[in-house]
């Protein structure tokens, strides 16, 4: 359990076979700082070793899900070589989510941007709130997206649209994100509700043959995943070393639109 600020950063509740583990850093819009990304990791281990576990439902608290890594934390640090370990971290994070043997929801609200994406991104269903916006937003500030995000967008959109979404990085309504095939089911109601019916329903059925075949799915796409966690960290890398970066960076900081020169 990590306490920051007074609160549990990553809450985590288990009950009739359910696991509910809830991103709870609400005055930052769940951003994820190095502290929740490493809680994440113990958290998903804890659940993934956990056999009266079947699924995990993951959701944020506040007034959204996760607005990405927390930029502003990161450049708190001057530290170039922390770059390389927050990189690793993410990755063993991704990949315990992606290769988990339960069954995985994400119940998003409100804004998934970012890593958030790439997280939600990493379950077996996605569920989301109908006023929620989605966006891979890396490119405004001249980075390209990690978490794994080149991965869970071809996989789900396919190589030409997952370009068109990164290089736009525009928020996206959940009827148009829906559309593409990032979401599997739009919540009109009470998102709360609607994944309890969700739950409700698999718990229902045959759920270890259900994981069997997630398994076999997750293994013979693993490694690709891995490479692309790979191929991210150095593409990262290079990108914060351009020109455009810099730029992006400063017109986050000064809230203005970012004049990139494409070096």
């Amino acid at each position: 359990m990590t306490i920051q600020n007074g609160i549990e950063i990553v809450k985590l509740e288990v009950s009739n076979r359910v696991a509910t583990l809830t991103l709870n850093r609400p005055e930052v819009l769940n951003a994820m700082d190095v502290p929740m990304l490493k809680e994440l990791v113990r958290t998903l281990k804890e659940v993934a070793e956990n056999d009266d576990v079947s699924i995990l439902v993951i959701s944020g608290s506040g007034r959204g899900f996760s607005a990405g890594g927390d930029i502003k934390s990161m450049l708190s640090s001057e530290d170039e070589s922390a770059f390389g370990p927050i990189m690793d971290t993410i990755a063993e994070m991704m990949v315990t989510l992606y290769t988990m043997p339960k069954l995985v929801i994400s119940a998003i609200h409100g804004p998934a941007a970012g890593l958030g994406l790439s997280f939600a991104l990493a379950a077996d269903y996605i569920m989301a709130e109908k006023q929620s916006v989605v966006a891979m937003n890396f490119i405004g500030i001249g980075l390209i997206p990690d978490g794994g995000g080149h991965f869970f967008l071809e996989r789900r959109l396919g190589e030409s649209k997952a370009k068109q979404v990164i290089w736009e990085g525009k928020s996206l309504r959940v009827d148009e994100a829906t559309q593409l095939g990032l979401i599997d089911q739009v919540v009109e109601g009470d998102l709360r509700e609607a994944v309890k019916n969700k739950v409700s329903e698999w718990l229902n059925k045959p759920v270890k043959a259900m994981i069997q075949s997630k398994q076999i799915l997750s293994n013979l796409h693993t490694p690709t995943l891995l490479k692309t966690l790979e191929l991210e960290k150095e593409g990262q890398q290079a990108m914060r070393q351009t020109a455009d970066h810099q730029e992006g960076i400063q017109a986050f900081l000064e809230k203005r639109r970012p004049t990139f020169l494409g070096k």
